[in-house]
């Protein structure tokens, strides 16, 4: 009755079933036998084992349940989550695969302007050529390149339509606009625009002659070159010892060396020139004809050139008189005899159109007044070279301008810096790319290479210019007679010391070589033996 009980015990707490009972009561022992009274101390451990086996066997098939459950849970879920994997990649291949096949063959606008799209031999080259060949080789793609239909860059109109190499992008003509198109707000909505390739500003270009030079605290300097002032210098140093080594070599101007001082000093001798430089003179006069040779010929040169200085500086005085002064926009929109105006419908024009600076507000109201607008940048520079027209536009076309052509000059302000870039369509997925590309391309120096091959450093010089210093070359004779006379003066000198040398020869009964080198060692060595008897003379006092 004892075993049934704990059997009945161990089914109700374990939840057992029918066959967990069945198995406990199986496995009771048998009755006690009699006379054996040692086996009844065992009847307790044989109950226990029985009991501590029916628990393992309900908790380990419990455990096994739960983590049979867990495994097949997990299961499921890394089943489902490859197969997203898998469904998104072939989406994400899809839209790669055909994003390439789009790439493969991109139609690209572009418009004329020199130097980045020119014509050549029913062909187009130029800057955005070059540029649009290395972005095709970093991104494997090719492309068609064709001219804008209407020959604008890009403008909105009042009813929201854009024109240009903008409404070219917009309206699916066209996938990419090439250009000098400039970074703006309103095209921004329009179109995707990549990181900009180059920076620019707004300018002002127009004739040299009809603006005055900057001045400056030196501009009595300005009648010379500097070329020529150092011409000057040096002929002045070189006239000096020239003179200084004549008078000492003439007999005729130092005909006592051993008892007598040298009055050409070398101090004196730059006293002389610096007084014959300046119209006053200086004494004493010289005596031997060698150093008045050389005396005359510094004379000639300095006349020359005094005449031509005060030739040259009233010259540009009388001109700068006659010209206006334009360093600023606002210097510009202050006067009214140059005529000034820039690129219809152009960003530039849309700079001023909207601008709220007082200045700008002014230039805008007065080209629309005059009509003084033009409809390209040719066109602009070509007015700037005619008269007086003042041409306002991105500074980096008006720097290749005054590269070119001699007699047109920048002003000094550029206002309004911004950059240009490549248009896409929106939501284009070529816009990151060909950014990564610019940036790339910048970072190797393969923009700035291509930005020299470009932008021409010499201008093509023209007849007639204007005034300016004069050169070297233009007074190249004074200086070629002076160099003449002083190389006669030394030769002089060097002929008045031989014939000398050679009657003191003859009555001394000496060679002539010994005796003119004689001549020339007291002439050169009397100074300085003079300082040298002058110092006993001094201590004995």
């Amino acid at each position: 009755m004892r075993w049934d009980l704990n059997a009945e015990r161990a089914s109700s707490e374990f939840g057992t079933s029918q066959r967990s009972t069945q198995l406990c009561l199986c496995l009771s022992p048998p009755p006690h036998p009699i006379g054996h009274p040692s086996l009844l101390k065992l009847t307790p451990s044989i109950h226990d084992l029985n009991f501590l086996t029916l628990q393992s066997i309900t908790k380990n098939r419990s455990y096994w349940c739960v983590t049979m459950r867990k495994a097949l849970v997990l299961l499921c879920g890394s089943v489902l989550m490859l197969a997203q994997f898998c469904i998104a990649g072939t989406a994400e291949n899809e839209d790669s695969g055909r994003t390439k096949r789009d790439a493969r063959t991109l139609r690209v606008t572009t418009i004329l302007q020199e130097p980045y799209t020119m014509e050549k031999n029913s062909a187009l080259e130029g800057y955005c050529i070059d540029l649009m060949k290395e972005l095709s080789k970093k991104l494997d793609f090719k492309y068609t390149i064709h001219l804008v239909k209407d020959g604008f860059y890009g403008r909105q109109d009042t009813q929201g339509n854009w024109n240009g190499m903008i409404g070219e992008v917009v309206r699916s003509e066209a996938d990419l606009a090439m250009a000098s198109l400039t970074i703006t707000a309103m095209r921004e909505k329009a179109v995707e625009l990549t990181k900009p390739f180059m920076q620019t500003g707004i300018g002002i270009i127009l004739r040299k002659d009809i603006v005055s030079s900057e001045s400056h605290f030196f501009e009595f300097l300005n009648p010379f070159s500097k070329e020529t002032w150092i011409g000057i210098l040096i002929a002045y140093l070189m006239t000096s010892v020239c003179l200084f080594i004549v008078a000492r070599l003439s007999p005729c101007e130092w005909s006592e060396p051993q008892t007598e001082g040298n009055r050409f000093t070398l101090l004196h001798s730059f006293w002389y020139a610096a007084g014959a430089l300046t119209l006053q003179g200086a004494g004493p006069q010289p005596k031997a004809l060698s150093v008045r040779v050389i005396s005359v010929i510094w004379w000639l040169f300095t006349v020359v050139l005094l005449a031509s200085y005060i030739a040259s500086f009233s010259s540009m005085r009388n001109s700068d008189s006659t010209k206006l002064s334009i360093e600023t926009f606002e210097d510009l929109a202050k006067q009214d005899i140059i005529e000034y105006g820039t690129i219809r419908d152009s960003s530039t024009f849309s700079f001023f159109k909207n601008s709220k600076h007082p200045t700008y507000r002014m230039i805008y109201e007065h080209m629309q007044r005059r009509h003084s607008l033009v409809s390209s940048v040719e066109e602009g520079i070509r007015k700037a070279q005619g008269g007086s027209f003042a041409f306002i536009g991105e500074s980096m076309s008006l720097d290749l301008a005054v590269a070119r052509y001699c007699s047109l000059t920048r002003v000094p302000e550029v206002i309004g810096m911004r950059g240009y870039a490549v248009a896409t369509a929106l939501g284009s997925p070529l816009v990151k790319n060909l950014s990564v590309a610019i940036l790339q391309l910048t970072e190797s120096g393969e923009l700035e290479y291509l930005r020299e091959k470009w932008w021409a450093t010499t201008c093509v010089p023209k007849e007639g210019g204007s005034s300016g210093p004069l050169n070297p070359h233009c007074l190249g004779g004074i200086f070629f007679i002076l160099a003449g006379g002083l190389a006669l003066g030394v030769l002089l000198a060097l002929v008045e010391l031989a014939v000398q040398s050679k009657t003191s020869a003859e009555e001394q009964k000496k060679s002539c070589c010994s005796v003119f080198s004689e001549e020339l060692s007291c002439r050169f060595r009397n100074s300085s033996s003079k300082k040298d008897q002058d110092v006993p003379e001094k201590s004995k006092a």
